[in-house]
């Protein structure tokens, strides 16, 4: 009888564990810095572009890289530097040029990696990736070699295995989901529609000053709906 009664507090115990740290997940991003249901006829001020073609319609953001671009579309907001953030979107693939696309978390103050890349997360129909750029393939070093005649050493490869990480979906066209993706210290961790399918962890990850927020669309044919960007956490003493 004491062993069944154990058994239950810990069972109970667990439980109360596993509801308090969803509900502490959902009140520690409690500060909104932006969001978007592109309800109006155009993108909002706030809003940045790089080679993009994208286009707010009918409700939406409508992701357009345009035709013979050398670069995906970039949309982008900008705002004060935050290690801890929390990023959802829906979105949904329309037709089978939709490859993918990307959630990118940067610094563009940062100088020791490719355009301030900090992390990613990357979403196909197949499945998601999670990189950690900052010290893995954009780390400047390591990207400047990547693009040379004699690319990275087998031991270099090796490392940057370990700077990704890939977990499998199944996401049929046309249907539409929600994407909530979080930083937390070193740990990013990925929910669709309310699941959480995966998360990791590297270094470069807890960069405490993540400023800009990029949807990057791969090539085209992806709409997004009801953005929003926030930060976790008590806010960061100003100077």
């Amino acid at each position: 009888m004491r062993f069944l009664q154990l058994h239950v507090v810990t069972v109970f115990a667990l439980s109360v564990s596993s509801v308090f740290a969803a509900d502490s997940a959902e009140g520690y991003y409690n500060r909104p810095i932006f969001s978007d249901d592109f309800s109006g006829d155009k993108f909002g001020p706030r809003w940045g572009h790089y080679k993009s073609g994208s286009v707010v319609k009918d409700g939406l953001l409508v992701g357009i890289t345009p035709e013979n671009s050398d670069h995906s579309a970039v949309d982008n907001i900008r705002f004060d530097g935050e290690r801890d953030l929390e990023v959802s979107v829906r979105f949904r693939f329309v037709s089978e040029k939709a490859k993918s696309f990307n959630l990118w978390f940067d610094d563009k103050d940062y100088k020791g990696s490719h355009a301030g890349h900090i992390c990613s997360v990357s979403v196909s129909p197949a499945g998601v990736q999670m990189a950690d750029a900052k010290t893995g393939n954009f780390q400047n070093a390591i990207y400047e070699k990547r693009k040379s005649p004699e690319g990275l050493s087998a031991e270099e490869k090796k490392l940057m295995e370990t700077k990704t990480k890939k977990v499998a979906a199944a996401l049929t066209l046309n249907d539409w989901h929600t994407f909530v993706a979080r930083t937390k210290n070193d740990e990013v961790e990925v929910s669709l529609d309310g699941k959480v399918v995966g998360s990791f962890r590297s270094e470069g990850i807890s960069h405490s000053t993540k400023s800009l927020v990029s949807l990057t669309t791969n090539q085209v044919d992806v709409h997004y709906d009801d953005f929003s960007v926030k930060a976790g956490g008590v806010a960061p003493q100003k100077p």
